[in-house]
Order: C-alpha cells, then sequence, then structure tokens
C-alpha cells in the first residue's frame, strides 16, 4: 500500500521523537543531548497525539502508532513523579508545625533576567509575599542598586554579587547571616553563595544559592553538572538542615538533578505536588521547572507557588518550609554509589582545571 505524504510525516515524526527519547539515555555530557530531556511533556504530548492520528489513518501507520504511543509512555515516565498521583517527597507540614511561627522560613527566588529593567514589578511581588529570605539571580550594578533603594529597611542583612556578564546574585535577609561566602566553585566569574542563617527559634540552617551555566547546542554541561555535583556532596556533609535553591539551568527530572539527590540526600517539595515551570515566562508551549528549591528531611512544606510574571524570561517561585525536629519518616531517595561518587568527584577535579569564560556571558550585552 502506497504511503501518502501524511504517512510519511507520521514516520518522520516518530523517527526524530524515537532520536529525541533515545539520545538522553545515552548521559553523555553534550548541551544538545542533554538539552532534549528538558521537552519531555510537550513531547510525550505530541507523540500521544500523533499516535491518535495513526491509529486513525490505519494500515502502513499501525507500526508508527505503536512506537509513539511507547515514546508517550517512556516521556511521561520521567515526568509523572511531579503529578498528585506520586507519593510526595515533601511531607505537609502539621498544624502544630504551622502553628511555631519560631521555626519557619520562607524564600522567594526570582531571575530577572539582566536586561529587564522592570523593577518595580518584582519589588511589588517582594512586597506582597513579604519573605524572609529574597533572592535575585542575573542582577547587575542597577538592579542591585534598585532593590537597595526599595528594602534596605526591609532587610537588614544582604549579599551583593552584581555582575555584568548575567551571572550576578543577590540575597536579602531579615533572618541573621553567619560564616557567609561568595564562592566560584568551577568557572570562574560564575559565583555562589553559600551562608548559614538563624531562624527566630535560634536553630542554625544552611543555604545555597546557585546558577550554574545554562546547556548549550555547541558546548558540554560538564560545567553546570560539576557545580551542582559538587553542592549535592557539601550538602551531604552538613552539620545542619540545607537547603539548596536557585536557577539550576536543569530540569527536575533530568540525570543531573537526579543525581544531585542521590549525592545530596535533599528533597524536592514539587515531587508529588506539580511541575511549577518557571521557565519560559513568554511562551506557555515551552515552560519547564528550571528554578529549584531542595531541602533536608528535618524541614516540612507549608507551601509552595510560582508567582506573577516580573518581565523577565522566568517566573519567581515561592517556598515557605518550617522545620522539624525529627527527619521525615521515610526519604524515598536512593543514595549515590561509591562508583558515581568518584566518577563525580574526577569531574569536578578535570572542570577546575579547565580555563574558560562563563557560557552566555554576553546574552544579556546585546
Amino acid at each position: 500500500m502506497a504511503i501518502s505524504l501524511a504517512g510519511y510525516a507520521v514516520w518522520s515524526l516518530t523517527g526524530a521523537l524515537a532520536l529525541a527519547t533515545l539520545l538522553p539515555l545515552s548521559k553523555l555530557p553534550f548541551g544538545a543531548i542533554r538539552g532534549l530531556a528538558f521537552p519531555r511533556a510537550q513531547m510525550a504530548i505530541l507523540a500521544a497525539l500523533a499516535a491518535v492520528f495513526a491509529v486513525i489513518m490505519g494500515g502502513p501507520l499501525r507500526g508508527p502508532a505503536v512506537m509513539l504511543a511507547i515514546i508517550a509512555f517512556v516521556q511521561l515516565g520521567y515526568i509523572i513523579k511531579f503529578t498528585p498521583i506520586w507519593p510526595k517527597q515533601s511531607q505537609r507540614a502539621t498544624p502544630s508545625q504551622l502553628a511555631d511561627k519560631t521555626r519557619q522560613m520562607s524564600l522567594l527566588c526570582a531571575n530577572v533576567k539582566m536586561s529587564n529593567r522592570s523593577y518595580a514589578r518584582l519589588m511589588r511581588l517582594i512586597n506582597d509575599q513579604d519573605p524572609d529570605v529574597a533572592v535575585a539571580i542575573e542582577v547587575d550594578a542597577e538592579w542591585t542598586q534598585a532593590l537597595e533603594e526599595a528594602f534596605r529597611y526591609t532587610y537588614e542583612h544582604w549579599v551583593k554579587v552584581p555582575q555584568d556578564n548575567g551571572y550576578g546574585l543577590c540575597l536579602m535577609s531579615r533572618l541573621p547571616l553567619h560564616d557567609t561566602k561568595v564562592r566560584t566553585l568551577i568557572t570562574e566569574n560564575v559565583p555562589s553563595i553559600r551562608t548559614g542563617l538563624t531562624l527566630p527559634s535560634g536553630d542554625p540552617v544552611e543555604l545555597h544559592i546557585l546558577h550554574p551555566e545554562p546547556p548549550v547546542i555547541d558546548h558540554d554541561t560538564k560545567g553546570r553538572d560539576s557545580e551542582i555535583a559538587l553542592v549535592g556532596l557539601e550538602a551531604q556533609q552538613a552539620a545542619v538542615p540545607t537547603i539548596v535553591a536557585g536557577d539550576l539551568n536543569d530540569v527536575a527530572w533530568s540525570t543531573t538533578t537526579r543525581r544531585f539527590q542521590r549525592l545530596s540526600g535533599l528533597l524536592d517539595p514539587r515531587v508529588g505536588r506539580g511541575l511549577y515551570n518557571t521557565f519560559h515566562a513568554d511562551f506557555a508551549v515551552f515552560r519547564w521547572p528550571l528554578d529549584h528549591l531542595f531541602h533536608s528531611a528535618q524541614f516540612r512544606l507549608v507551601s509552595i507557588k510560582r508567582l506573577d510574571h516580573i518581565g523577565s524570561d522566568h517566573f519567581p517561585i515561592f517556598f515557605q518550609l518550617a522545620l522539624t525536629a525529627q527527619p521525615a519518616d521515610a526519604t524515598p531517595i536512593e543514595p549515590a554509589t561509591v562508583q558515581e561518587e568518584v566518577e563525580v568527584r574526577s569531574m569536578i577535579r578535570d572542570e577546575k582545571q579547565r580555563d574558560r569564560a562563563p557560557i552566555g556571558e554576553d546574552w544579556e550585552k546585546d
């Protein structure tokens, strides 16, 4: 039976989706391959729709229909844990934990997009949400100055790292900070923040703020992967409850992020609740979760919400947590193997020795 033009299109789409599904399984650290793990929800929907069309067409398209259905199920297998039908990693705070405000903290994280100058939109969000800790990512000197003018009397404690390459950071906190360090973990001019903070109850918490390099088609992802893994190893060794937050330039279901959880043992509050897609704010069809918060099992979740558009390509995201005396009863995270830790430490060591400019440091200067 002759294959129609529509049939050729279905076969071509099936081949492309099969390749896009299989390549990330290789775990090769190249942007062109790792980036294919981002649009898993979009590829699952596209494969399912194409499978239905192939079934309707029948005849020689029965084979592609089966393949497309398999592709849809494989893609869904990665994202289904970020739906309410999956068991939750972060346990909900109990009424007694909610009543103890002294052991709670809230954090708002926003990638502002350096070239975006809609300062007032972020200011309104911060005023509305009134977080204990607010983090702005991709800030330059102008952004830092605007934030300081708006909140110098609201937040007593500041960590300002303005940069004109899209990797600047600004942390504002009403909770006392201590042992604060601004560090270059892997790539020069890609800073991160590690700080202790003290809850009103007096309990200490360790906070890491990250914004590693993004994956791009023509470059490997070892810099990003190494920075995320290194913080995972540090979190594993932390003596106090730990939070890691920021724009990780990676999706929640990726090889890198899942390895980070195995290395750190930290929990993802989105598991069992929702995707909370934060990027791209301007294109609803192409969105995925790039802005993250992971926490120790001693924390319980009070709330999580994606916030309104601020003129950036990212939506801000807001978390509120309650610290408890004991970790959750069960932490459903498989620990990293010895071999995995050896491989990660080798990658980190090699990346630290590379001398290169950060990826995309001129993107926001055009």
